[in-house]
């Protein structure tokens, strides 16, 4: 399953400047947010969690918080992203990939979630 979004980061940026670390805090772990050094980062990963719920088909909601999404870097520098373990299991999730991109005044991310597929 796959999923995309396309954040304007001057939106996540005036989220910020308005409400400060409450607003990190709404989307983001404590570790999470020490990754985020500038707002584009925080654009991107902010993408990233409504990538990954547009892959689950759930949305950000009742079923998939966004703290049941933790992103975090590869010894690459790569990002990639870890679900609650209620999550994996009630999906039956095997393996994921994120990627994220800058340009200008946009962030965009991909996710891709492969899950335990049965065939009758």
């Amino acid at each position: 399953m796959i999923g995309i979004d396309l954040v304007k980061v001057s939106r996540i940026e005036k989220f910020i400047e308005k409400y400060g670390d409450k607003a990190l805090k709404k989307f983001l772990r404590d570790e999470e947010i020490k990754l985020v050094k500038k707002p584009v980062t925080a654009a991107g990963f902010w993408a990233a969690k409504e990538a990954i719920a547009k892959a689950l088909k759930t949305g950000i909601g009742s079923e998939l918080s966004f703290h049941d999404i933790t992103i975090y870097k590869e010894k690459s520098g790569a990002p990639n992203f870890m679900l609650s373990s209620k999550i994996t299991e009630k999906h039956q999730i095997t393996d994921t990939s994120l990627s994220i991109s800058h340009d200008g005044e946009y962030a965009v991310a991909v996710a891709v979630i492969e899950k335990i597929n049965y065939t009758l």
